[in-house]
């Protein structure tokens, strides 16, 4: 199944992105205020979905996995959630999912500080300078992010 998502994301990754050190805010879902530079430093996947898409929700465990493996040394994973919901009700679904990577909140949009947000799931990939490096649209695998950052060393 995600066989062919792995090489449109090869794919994608070797395509070029802005060089920019990227800063952009963000808000949790208990309303406190974070920025993606708080993770500079390390790999970020971020990760864009919301709760009515199946494969964002079919990625979600590879995501969790990803992030378990990895935030203690040199990646994690956030996600920010792209719809109208209520904290509690979006709070319910993570407990559900089993989610514990750092989840924020954004209205609904096509584009953020990242770039084009064509569907979902849409994940980028940011380097520990800042830089997005790649985007994928469609579900990522643990094993797809973890083969892109060894592409990179």
């Amino acid at each position: 199944m995600f066989r062919h998502s792995l090489r449109i994301f090869v794919l994608l990754l070797a395509m070029p992105f802005a060089a920019a050190a990227i800063d952009m805010p963000l808000e949790d879902i208990d309303g406190r205020s974070a920025n993606l530079t708080d993770y500079r430093g390390k790999w970020v996947v971020v990760n864009y979905w919301a709760t009515w898409c199946p494969p964002c929700i079919v990625e979600m465990p590879e995501l969790q996995a990803f992030h378990d493996a990895h935030a203690e040394r040199d990646a994690v994973v956030i996600g920010i959630n792209l719809e109208q919901i209520g904290a509690e009700r979006l709070r319910a679904f993570l407990e559900d999912y089993f989610i514990t990577y750092p989840v924020y909140a954004s209205e609904p949009a096509q584009e953020s500080e990242l770039g084009l947000i064509p569907g979902l799931p849409t994940t980028f990939m940011v380097s520990p300078v800042g830089e997005v490096v790649a985007r994928q649209v469609g579900p990522v695998t643990r094993d797809m992010l973890e083969q892109f950052i060894r592409s990179r060393q």
